[in-house]
């Protein structure tokens, strides 16, 4: 089934829903190697006004990008070995995001698999800097439009998404206990502990 880039009207300009909205929609890096792209299965909203966001105390160069208008990826480099990718999520000049953490792969495994230096297809895009490694997503991509089917993108879902379950977030001290994790029910490639997302 091939890829269908999507227009902005097509997802939701507000942290929450479209954190919800995300799943089952695929993530798509395009290049001179060819094509590789993953279903999103989980996400973290970062809404306005939460400590716990990187855009908490307002707009530094670090994290422009999520002050642009919603659907601009957010790019960021963590623990000094890996990145991180969101999508800014509100209106132009308001802060929020939301974190990608895992896709279920679909096109260029293999490549995926090279990269990423394993075998094992469940764990190549388990966790937010393992995928951005299996699609080779990197700071150059901070600041771009998910939108128009050129390098990175997102394309229409494949099939309508199974239930979605909410827990906390993975990783936060601040507002630790927000139901702000959306994830796909009983997909195998979800990341985090299993007692966090029941089937």
């Amino acid at each position: 089934m091939p890829l269908r880039p999507i227009n902005a009207g097509e997802l939701p300009a507000e942290t929450t829903a479209l954190a919800r909205a995300l799943i089952g929609y695929v993530l798509v890096h395009k290049s001179t190697e060819g094509t590789i792209a993953g279903r999103i299965v989980e996400t973290e909203a970062y809404p306005p006004g939460d400590p716990a966001g990187h855009h908490f105390r307002g707009r530094t160069q670090r994290n422009a990008s999520l002050f642009l208008p919603a659907h601009h990826a957010y790019v960021y480099h963590i623990y000094g070995t890996s990145y991180c990718f969101n999508l800014s999520s509100e209106d132009d000049g308001t802060g929020g995001g939301v974190l990608v953490r895992a896709l279920e792969p679909m096109t260029g495994v293999a490549r995926m698999q090279a990269k990423r230096g394993t075998d094992v297809v469940a764990d190549l895009c388990r966790g937010p800097g393992r995928l951005c490694r299996a699609l080779g997503i990197d700071k150059q991509f901070d600041g771009i439009t998910l939108f128009g089917g050129e390098r990175l993108w997102l394309a229409a879902p494949d099939r309508a998404p199974g239930r979605i379950g909410a827990s906390r977030r993975i990783g936060v001290t601040r507002a630790a206990s927000r139901l702000l994790r959306y994830y796909e029910r009983g997909n195998a490639f979800i990341s985090g502990p299993r007692s966090l997302s029941p089937a």
